[in-house]
């Protein structure tokens, strides 16, 4: 038998394009038109709150108390520009650690991704907060960067990881910060919301691109004429 065959991988053996990747794509289409079409409605207003903006800000001054203010400050701590850079070092460097480059660079290229959209963004458009606010108070409202980011990390680390328990997590995570930045009067309802559809738009579309990149990679030919099977995942 041939050498050449027996040494070139089989058709099983050559890294595949994950099943999920359409119903990425779809969700992150999805997103995408959604998080447009806030914003538009937004712009509309004049950048003014919507009318339920107004009505979910009057419920949680309604909800005011001390214990809540300091459990709303949690996440709005964790999930600020430090403690999202930690956590998007450390995540990215402990899949390097486990020889998992593609994650490490999905995981970086998708919060540098969002922020790089949601900041310039929010200055544009210059939505003034509420005005009890009791966190930030500049004109950079929509939409919510820390929901955006929190979301990102949510649902890269679901698509990469897999399993239900990091679902179920990362979902109690969002709620609890866009209930937070609302909670805190830093945001309005409708900044939270684009937010996190940011955040869903962009983890998805980018985890889709560098799947197809990793198996593209994996499956191109190296000098001695077979493909490069054994690329880290």
């Amino acid at each position: 038998m041939d050498a050449t065959t027996d040494d070139a991988p089989s058709l099983s053996d050559r890294p595949r394009l994950d099943a999920r990747r359409p119903v990425a794509l779809v969700v992150g289409v999805i997103a995408t038109v959604l998080f447009v079409g806030l914003r538009f409605a937004v712009e509309l207003s004049g950048s003014a709150p919507l009318p339920w903006d107004q009505a979910w800000d009057d419920a949680m001054s309604a909800l005011a108390n001390p214990v809540g203010v300091i459990v709303a400050w949690v996440p709005a701590i964790v999930g600020g520009t430090i403690g999202m850079i930690v956590i998007g070092v450390g995540t990215s460097l402990l899949f390097l650690l486990r020889r998992r480059p593609w994650d490490a660079l999905n995981v970086a290229a998708s919060i540098a991704l969002v922020v790089l959209i949601g900041a310039p963004l929010a200055a544009v458009i210059a939505r003034a907060r509420p005005t009890d606010s009791l966190a930030e108070t500049v004109a950079t409202s929509f939409p919510s960067g820390h929901t955006a980011v929190a979301t990102t990390i949510v649902v890269t680390l679901g698509l990469i990881l897999r399993r239900r328990g990091v679902w179920i997590a990362g979902v109690v995570w969002v709620v609890l910060m866009m209930w937070s930045r609302t909670y805190l009067h830093a945001h309005w309802a409708s900044d939270v919301v684009a937010g996190m559809l940011e955040g869903v738009a962009v983890a998805t579309l980018v985890w889709a691109l560098i799947e197809v990149w990793r198996v593209r990679r994996a499956q191109r030919p190296d000098r001695s004429g077979g493909a490069s099977a054994n690329v880290p995942a």
